[in-house]
């Protein structure tokens, strides 16, 4: 099978800059290194890379290749500690390197603009929205006043913001996540900058707002001749939008070239390793298929189905209050009478955009909520009547793996602790020490960790070692539904698949009730033989993954994968 990376059109259709073309960003022969206990460590080794005016350039590779640090260099905007050793950044010919501090900020904002990776640490969370991103326009002397609100509307507006007035008038923490991210897009755009360099913009949105953005992003590439520095782990969206592509491994860049060329026929053996990480490209190979149904659907018809699944989901409805208006109070239905079955040994993914209700259907399950009508019942017995000790043994039974693994993880505890935590608070029956040490060693063996890891504390562990912790935490008390709230979402593709490959195994080796909740559609084709599609709060298309993937019925579904950077096709 050949994976079509493309979305059927050239990557950046009619703007692609000539190559002959004078470069706005140059880096030639770039050194960064790291103080450590250990002595220096070199995070990039001598890069050269350009972008000229109208260019998409994709710089890409795993967490720790280089590719952050290079972006955030280019600003001088590298943490406390990291030296420039050797090389120049010319920006418009001149050396960003020689330039004084003062000298800088002129160029940031104004004609280099940031759009940072995390929106959680990147926006103040005592000031409104709108203006955060008109102090951009005030630093620059560009506008005041009612005009710069006006432009900070405008800027909203074409970073996709919905109802963008009203969101400039809120605070961070009365915005998703994915409208946070917005947010920091329209104050890189405010003020027009020439280049704008973007340390993955769009990793934590939907694949359709993530499409919208992008769309926004290459016609100013097009039609005003932006400058776009993409760094990004997601080769999907760099076939999609760049011009060119730069690979970086270990603080080198191993191949770089025209997009289509680098990704559809890599040289390097990196690139291949990348290339092939991609998910959704192999199977799931699960031997079970879970029957999950709309809510239309009588669940009774299947013979083959279990008299008593171990989750059975029926008429699900939940209602949360929203401020109180003149025209009296109001409500918001998250999930509207959601149905279906999981039974033992089963894996089911619900995939949709933010809020579409699917994680709010996950905390319903975990009995973190509670349901406004309908009931989830686990091996027949209703949840939401449960109490004390009843709900308490309900908790060791459901475990969770969640999207931020560095988030969930206690930064004061070791490994060791973090893994004995369910032992301890669940009393099971490995009660000494002694057999909570075994049980630690079995779990760190089960989920291929090295045994000296145990001493180690989060901060000191990769991403994907730490969603590993994560998951050897979930199964210590031996659960019999595990809950996946977007488990690889935050993980770079070749993470992901070794993470994805990981859960697939263990779901089949220890016989695994798996809910998958994503927004990441090929994830969910790695690890699960069906699939739920939520819109709106309501169920819109389940079946088969390969069904749905291959002949979706709903437009909604249409739509999802239409999305999927590097097009559909490349999940068939």
């Amino acid at each position: 099978m050949t994976t079509d990376l493309s979305s059927g059109a050239e990557p950046g259709s009619g703007a692609n800059p000539s190559q002959a073309a004078t470069a706005l960003l140059e880096i030639r022969g770039l050194q960064v290194s790291y103080p450590t206990k250990s002595g220096s460590v070199t995070a990039v080794a001598g890069v050269d890379l350009s972008v000229r005016p109208g260019e998409i350039l994709a710089l890409v590779g795993e967490s720790g290749s280089g590719k952050s640090t290079t972006a955030l260099a280019t600003m001088k905007l590298l943490p406390p500690g990291a030296r420039i050793g050797e090389g120049e950044i010319l920006f418009r010919g001149n050396d960003l390197l020689r330039l004084r501090e003062n000298e800088l900020r002129r160029l940031r904002g104004r004609e280099i603009g940031l759009i940072p990776q995390d929106p959680s640490v990147s926006l103040n969370p005592v000031r409104r929205i709108g203006d955060q991103i008109a102090e951009v326009l005030r630093i620059h002397d560009l506008a005041r006043g009612e005009q710069a609100q006006d432009l900070v509307i405008r800027a909203l507006t074409r970073a996709g913001m919905p109802d963008p007035a009203l969101r400039a008038s809120q605070y961070p923490h009365q915005l998703s996540g994915g409208m946070r991210q917005r947010a920091l897009i329209a104050m890189a755009l405010v003020a027009s900058p020439d280049l704008i360099v973007a340390d993955e913009p769009t990793s934590a949105l939907d694949v359709t707002v993530q499409r919208r953005i992008l769309d926004h992003l290459e016609d100013l590439s097009r039609t005003d001749g932006l400058a776009l520095l993409l760094v990004t782990h997601d080769l999907g969206v760099a076939a999609d939008r760049a011009h060119r592509v730069a690979v970086m491994s270990n603080g080198v860049i191993v191949e770089s070239g025209e997009a289509r060329q680098v990704l559809e026929d890599p040289t390097h053996p990196y690139t291949r390793q990348l290339v092939g990480a991609i998910p959704g490209r192999r199977r799931s190979t699960r031997a079970a298929a879970p029957r999950a149904t709309a809510p239309q659907a009588d669940r009774n018809q299947d013979s083959d189905t279990p008299r008593v699944p171990l989750l059975d989901v029926r008429g699900l409805t939940k209602d949360f209050p929203l401020a109180r208006t003149t025209g009296g109070s109001r409500t918001l239905r998250a999930v509207d009478n959601v149905s279906f079955t999981l039974n033992h040994g089963e894996a089911l993914a619900i995939v949709g955009e933010s809020g579409s209700g699917k994680s709010t259907t996950a905390r319903l399950v975990l009995a973190l909520e509670k349901p406004t009508a309908g009931s989830v019942h686990i091996n027949g017995t209703n949840i939401s009547t449960l109490r004390g000790a009843p709900l308490r043994a309900l908790r060791r039974r459901v475990q969770t793996v969640y999207q931020n693994p560095f988030a969930s993880l206690d930064p004061r505890f070791t490994v060791s602790r973090i893994i004995e935590e369910p032992l301890r608070a669940f009393r099971t029956d490995t009660a000494t020490r002694a057999d909570r040490r075994a049980r630690v060693t079995e779990l760190l063996d089960l989920v291929e960790l090295p045994p000296h890891l145990a001493t180690r504390h989060p901060a000191h562990l990769s991403g994907g070692q730490r969603q590993r912790v994560a998951i050897a935490r979930a199964l210590a008390p031996n659960p019999e539904l595990l809950i996946c709230d977007e488990p690889v979402s935050a993980l770079d593709a070749s993470v992901q698949s070794r993470i994805l490959t990981l859960l697939s195994r263990l779901s089949t080796d220890l016989n695994l009730t798996c809910l998958f909740i994503t927004h990441d559609l090929p994830a969910a084709r790695d690890l699960c033989d069906h699939v739920l599609v939520m819109h709106t709060g309501h169920i819109v298309e389940a079946g088969p993954t390969d069904r749905v993937f291959e002949q979706p019925e709903h437009e909604y579904t249409r739509e999802l994968l239409a999305a999927v950077p590097g097009g559909w096709r490349a999940l068939a």
